[in-house]
């Protein structure tokens, strides 16, 4: 049974960082995730390999003891591998918690379903063997693309994992890059133990007409030339449906509003909302007719003799 370089498994170096680890582990896992290698065996197993490197060195005691072991277990393959529990002058049961492999999980596993390098040494079965204890299931991963206006709204989505559909309900206000936990629709559990989690992270796609800070957005505004000059109601289209604002008269180009509790919903804020804040845009006047440039040409004489 060879010996497992996690590292090189997610391509980062020893001194990695546990963020520089996660990174590695989520292109890898999006690389060769089972959804988009169909029927691609070299791909899962690639999926499989990354998942059990990131089961380890995403956990900083898993991992110091994952480093210490390394150089250990080489020795421990070149002097035969012996199942005493010692081997090429090495006492294996200080990894354990009761001696030898079969003394239990040095890393506190409970038998989840990873390769035998992991379950005889970090799983607690003899080498060669698998653990017999019930373990929990491999977490999975996917992602899911939503509008900013399907984010506001939220409502419910059909995802396929592994060739099932599940369908869930997103709460309105979900982030770009937030995670949420599908407990027992992972991977199948070991030993009559409990199946993984789905993780599903959510990536909002950017929009033309709304910037989103947090919980506030930002909109741009076209006012007509007329109504900034002489003020009066104007109808908005937002996100959450068309609103009427009223402008002041020798309204500025470039002016902001703000309309308290207009914004986005406040994740798992029942009735909470951020802040809209409106950029007015002032638009000139195009294709004039003559009446028109009569009144403008008017109106120039006038400032010019004010």
């Amino acid at each position: 049974m060879d010996y497992k370089d996690y590292y090189k498994v997610l391509g980062v170096e020893k001194t990695a960082t546990t963020d520089e680890i996660k990174k590695a582990y989520r292109k890898l896992a999006r690389q060769y995730h089972p959804d988009v290698n169909p029927n691609d065996a070299a791909a899962e197993q690639r999926f499989k390999e990354a998942n059990e490197a990131n089961e380890v060195l995403s956990d900083p005691e898993k991992r110091q003891k994952y480093d210490q072991l390394g150089a250990d277990y080489q020795r421990y393959q070149q002097a035969g591998g012996g199942r005493g529990g010692q081997a090429g002058g090495f006492d294996w049961s200080q990894y354990g918690q009761g001696g030898g492999f079969g003394g239990g999980s040095p890393f506190g596993g409970e038998g989840e379903d990873f390769s035998d390098f992991f379950s005889s040494i970090f799983g607690g079965a003899a080498p060669g063997g698998r653990s017999t204890r019930p373990g929990a299931g491999s977490d999975y991963q996917a992602e899911l693309e939503l509008t900013l206006e399907e984010a506001y709204h939220g409502g419910p989505r059909t995802i396929t994992v592994q060739g099932k559909n599940l369908r869930l309900t997103i709460q309105p206000g979900v982030a770009d890059g937030q995670t949420i936990r599908l407990r027992n629709q992972g991977g199948p559990g070991r030993n009559g133990g409990p199946n993984g989690s789905l993780l599903i992270t959510f990536r909002i796609l950017p929009d033309a007409h709304y910037a989103r800070t947090g919980d506030d957005i930002t909109q741009d505004v076209p006012v007509p030339l007329y109504r900034a000059l002489l003020g009066g109601e104007q109808t908005v289209e937002t996100l959450g449906g068309p609103i009427k604002i009223k402008l002041k008269p020798e309204t500025a180009n470039g002016s902001r509003v703000r309309l308290r509790g207009k914004g986005f919903p406040v994740y798992r804020g029942e009735g909470k909302f951020g802040d809209l804040y409106l950029r007015l845009n002032v638009q000139l006047p195009t294709h004039l007719t003559e009446a028109e440039r009569d009144l403008i040409k008017q109106l120039a004489q006038l400032r010019d003799e004010n």
